[in-house]
């Protein structure tokens, strides 16, 4: 049984995928084992609540400096015992040492179709504003594996989305997390739970069904 630890920091909306998937048995061989928001008012925390999910928030806010924070942070995952870490909408920078401690076991949702739209200051609805005016005719979303940079992680898995003429960020923005983020992103901690995926120089190997 793979237990994973889903990180948050708003409503949560991959993180409900993640729990439906588990109900409906899309995600097999895998239990949530607690969830973590740097946010004590993200909608994440009552979607775990009414799951039966632990939940716990760490925040920056109640740490003296960044350095106590990601102390912090790291031991709450590793109190959970988990063998995955799923960013799911995490809008904080994760520690170097919890990279490589867990290094390939760290999953983040994107987006875009990296390496389009990625990097540095591409998150949420800036994602689609910027996708939206190079007028892009199709954008999706990427599930990677996490490493030191930005976006730039072992791909796991990418599903495309058309961008509609009438278009706005936020209908755009619906529109990627429907067809595409709360698709692959249960996909992937499925195909994880069931030895599915390695990392092979750099680059991620599914095995086929």
């Amino acid at each position: 049984m793979l237990r994973i630890a889903v990180m948050v920091s708003g409503g949560g909306t991959n993180l409900q995928a993640i729990i439906d998937g588990i109900e409906n048995g899309t995600i097999t061989n895998t239990e949530i084992a607690v969830v973590i928001s740097n946010n004590r008012n993200a909608y994440a925390l009552e979607r775990a609540a009414k799951a039966g999910v632990s939940a716990k928030c760490v925040s920056p806010k109640d740490y003296e400096n960044r350095d106590d924070f990601n102390k912090a942070l790291l031991a709450a995952v590793d109190e959970a015992d988990v063998g995955l870490i799923v960013l799911a909408g995490f809008l904080v920078v994760i520690p170097e040492e919890m990279i490589r401690r867990y290094r390939n076991r760290i999953i983040n949702i994107h987006p875009s179709l990296i390496p389009s739209f990625c990097g540095t200051g591409y998150y949420g609805l800036k994602v689609h504003e910027k996708a939206l005016e190079r007028g892009v005719k199709v954008t999706g979303a990427t599930c990677h594996f996490v490493d030191e940079g930005t976006d730039t992680g072992p791909i796991i898995l990418q599903k495309a989305v058309y961008v509609e003429p009438d278009d706005t960020p936020k209908t755009l923005q619906l529109r990627v997390m429907e067809q595409a983020e709360w698709v692959i992103m249960p996909k992937v901690i499925n195909l994880i739970a069931n030895n599915k995926v390695s990392v092979v120089d750099g680059k991620v190997i599914i095995e086929s069904e």
